[in-house]
């Protein structure tokens, strides 16, 4: 039995004739850039989302960048954000001439740890001692939604309003995730989304999109996308060339339909995963993350050799008015790799995300990071492995993942 990460032939497959048509429509007008369809997906999806506004882009990278280029990010300026997410976050941030200041992350959520980032708010992080920003130059918080689960938002948002930050939600992996009934991308004063294929909700190629709460900060957004003019030829702004194309929409609007199904779905899958690991006697606690997970390599957290931790669901819990939707289901090991090689041998796919966290990467070590800087997201990395999930797994194959997983750890 092969089984992939995830299988996107059998999403196309159950919707294939109303994708074949939605884009037929498309290629019968002709309208490839900004066709009627990117206007009503952006309606669809800005409702979906209880957003204000709803633009859409090239990518989720752009997304970011636009978010930035509309509060006027100068170079020098100071964003706060995780060091455990894709590169796009901090990528955006350095690609404006932006400083990212990482902070470290929950060790149960792998999201923006709130705590953190009050203390360096007030002066009395080692990261703020290290790098001395001018208080002036602090200008937003980008809080990472990982795995499909939202950052704990409240006392971010309430740290933001205290020291006048913009707060731009990393919503990329959580369409669709709520917050204390909140949905993603509508807490925040920016949502930045993205419709790469994998996604929970993935387009035929790139896109992304961009909510945005404020009705000035919108008007601003949406001529920044199109190289900053408005009207056409005159240019008010310098903007760039970032439009979701019409193709990407009108497939996009076919899946939307189906988008809470299959989120309910994955968390189904992902709850199943966790009774059968708990039944197989693997199911273990994760004891705090401090310095010595550094000094250990990532094994200082108290973490079982012969136990696993399974997700766990924090501001996603029905317990907490919230709701994760699962976009990895992702569990960790301090014999990592000896589950990766029993999944190989077995040709079940998985995927390590994040190997390096991102303050330790090569292009910011002129920022002087240290490992020990960010201790939780450091022992993340050595220690998270996703396995799959997605709507059209089958029973067999989630047992059969488990058997292998639990066998490598028992070993």
């Amino acid at each position: 039995m092969s089984i992939p990460l995830l299988d996107l032939n059998r999403q196309y497959d159950s919707i294939k004739g109303e994708i074949k048509t939605a884009i037929d429509e498309v290629l019968e007008s002709q309208y490839f850039i900004m066709g009627d369809e990117v206007k009503e997906f952006e309606d669809e999806v800005g409702a979906y989302c209880k957003a204000n506004h709803a633009y859409g882009c090239a990518s989720g990278s752009d997304a970011l960048l636009l978010a930035l280029m509309a509060i006027d990010l100068q170079p020098g300026d100071y964003v706060l954000t995780s060091p455990f997410t894709f590169f796009a976050t901090a990528g955006a941030i350095s690609r404006i001439g932006g400083i990212p200041v990482f902070l470290d992350i929950e060790k149960d959520s792998y999201n923006l740890d709130p705590k953190q980032v009050r203390r360096f708010m007030e002066g009395e992080h080692p990261v703020f001692k290290k790098l001395n920003p001018d208080r002036e130059k602090i200008k937003a918080i980008i809080p990472v939604h990982l795995y499909g689960q939202m950052a704990d938002m409240d006392p971010i948002m309430n740290i933001a309003e205290e020291y006048n930050l913009t707060v731009i939600e990393d919503a990329a992996q959580a369409i669709g995730a709520e917050y204390k009934g909140r949905r993603a991308g509508s807490v925040g004063d920016f949502g930045c989304f993205s419709f790469f294929p994998s996604k929970n909700l993935g387009a035929f190629g790139d896109a992304g999109l961009v909510t945005v709460k404020n009705e000035k900060l919108a008007e601003k957004l949406d001529i920044l996308r199109l190289h900053g003019a408005k009207p056409k030829y005159h240019h008010s702004l310098v903007g760039i060339n970032s439009r979701l194309d019409t193709i990407q929409a009108a497939v996009l609007s076919v899946k939307l339909k189906y988008l809470d199904e299959w989120s309910e779905r994955r968390r189904e899958i992902a709850h199943r995963y966790n009774r059968l690991f708990e039944e197989a006697g693997v199911s273990g606690e994760l004891g705090d993350c401090s310095k010595s997970c550094v000094e250990m390599g990532g094994s200082g957290c108290s973490l079982n050799p012969n136990k696993i931790i399974t997700p766990i669901e924090t501001t996603g819990s029905k317990e907490n008015n919230g709701r994760h939707i699962y976009h990895q289901y992702t569990i960790r090991s301090s014999n990592r790799d000896q589950i990766a090689k029993a999944l190989s041998e077995h040709n079940i796919g998985h995927s390590v995300y994040y190997p390096v966290s991102l303050h330790e990467q090569e292009c910011f070590a002129y920022l002087g990071y240290q490992p020990k800087d960010c201790p939780v997201s450091h022992c993340a990395t050595k220690q998270a492995i996703s396995i799959p999930i997605f709507p059209e797994l089958k029973e067999e194959e989630i047992e059969k993942v488990v058997e292998v997983v639990s066998g490598a750890v028992k070993k």
